[in-house]
Parts: C-alpha cells; structure tokens; sequence
C-alpha cells in the first residue's frame, strides 16, 4: 500500500524537524498573532484595557532619578543612538563575521524599521497626553519605535551568538536593552503599553523569521519538499 505524499511530507517533517516547528510556532505565529490583535484593537480605537491605568501608575512613582534614566534610554536608543549601535554591529560584521551574518543583520534591524514605521502610517494612533512629557514626541505612536529597534537588534545580536559561549551575556543584556527602553517610552508618556508590546512582538516575529530563512532547518525542509513534489508526481504512473 502505497502512502500518500501529502501524508509522507507531514509525517517526515513532524518526525524529525519538530525543532524548527516549535521555533515557527513561538517565534513567528504567536508573536505575529499578537501583534495583529493588538493592531486591530489600536484600529478600533481601543488598545488594551491598561494603557492608561499603567501609564498613571508609573507616572505617580516617578522620582528625578527614575526621570534621568528614562531620558537617557530614550536618547540612547533614539534615532542616531540606535542607528551608532546598529552600525557599529554591522561594521564589526563586515570586518570579522560571515556575509550570511552580515546579511541577517542589516535585514533584521532595516526591516524592523521599515515595518515600524509601516504600522506608524497605517494606523495613525496619537501619542498620549496624559501629562507634560520631559522628552515629548510628535509622531504616530503605534508601534514604538525605540522599543521595536531595541527588540530587533538584541533579537539579531542574541541570534547570532546563540551558538557561542556569549548567547547568555547576550541574551541578558540585550533583555535589559529592549525592556528597559520599553519602560521608559511608557514612563515618559510618549507611548501606550500596546505599543511597547507591539513593539516587542513585531520585532521578535520578524527575527525569529529571518532566522528561520537563514537556518539550517529551512533548507531541510525544501529538501523534503521535493521529495513529496517527485512523490506525487509519480503516484499517477504508480496508481
């Protein structure tokens, strides 16, 4: 009894790349998923239920050194600060690491923008004005910007260590970058909790992505691809 090629392709790929299954899954639909949920809820004029109450929380704990340090993320991983960081990255790359990673790189961060600033433009979300803010800002608020590059370039950088003894630095460090530049666009009350969270999701589903593209695990599966294409081209003449 001959077995379909449909069914061999699902039983090959179940069996022996549950991996990059489970990586597409958590790194690419779940995140995607949640960022296209939050952006329908910021289209219908909502957001999430706590946008306001968690800016008034953080705004009533604020004290002069909570406010130097959101200020100073904020500087940091604005538009020249976290282009010098993103630069200085891709330049190491370009004179140590492969072109493969030099790729994966510039794809990860330019991307990561040109999707921000995408969303910015489709959904046209105004800042909040709950208060007078110490580094006020003009744009689309929806997703932010800071959050989604810091998210992006820790993402890419963890990445690419991941297979080094440096993928737990990495991985902490760049965690502290993208929550901490979180907080302080939510803390200076220039952008919603959905934002920073849109941020972060929009990020991570667009370098667990890439990752997935520029792995291994991708290119097995076009393997097995072919092989269920010349499977089911044959079963006519085998029939």
């Amino acid at each position: 009894m001959s077995v379909s090629p449909l069914l061999y392709f699902v039983r090959h790929v179940w069996q022996h790349h549950r991996k990059p299954l489970a990586w597409l899954l958590v790194g690419f639909v779940l995140p995607w998923f949640v960022f296209v949920r939050l952006a329908r809820e910021v289209w219908e004029d909502e957001g999430l239920p706590g946008d306001h109450s968690i800016l008034e929380f953080l705004h009533a704990h604020a004290t002069p050194a909570l406010d130097a340090l959101a200020v100073g993320l904020s500087r940091a991983g604005g538009p020249l600060g976290a282009s010098l960081l993103a630069g200085a990255i891709w330049l190491g790359l370009l004179l140590a690491g492969p072109r493969r990673a030099l790729a994966f790189f510039g794809l990860a961060v330019g991307g990561a923008q040109l999707l921000n600033l995408s969303a910015k433009y489709l959904l046209l979300r105004t800042r909040p004005s709950l208060w007078v803010s110490l580094a006020p800002e003009t744009s689309y608020s929806f997703p932010s910007g800071h959050t989604m590059a810091a998210a992006a370039l820790a993402a890419a950088v963890g990445f690419l260590l991941w297979r080094t003894r440096w993928r737990w630095p990495a991985v902490a460090v760049g965690l502290l970058w993208a929550v901490g530049m979180g907080w302080s666009r939510m803390y200076l009350g220039v952008h919603y909790p959905s934002d920073v969270l849109a941020g972060w999701v929009g990020s991570v589903g667009w370098v667990g992505g890439l990752h997935l593209l520029f792995s291994r695990y991708f290119r097995e599966l076009g393997v097995v691809w072919h092989e269920w294409e010349n499977r089911a081209l044959r079963r006519p003449l085998d029939a």
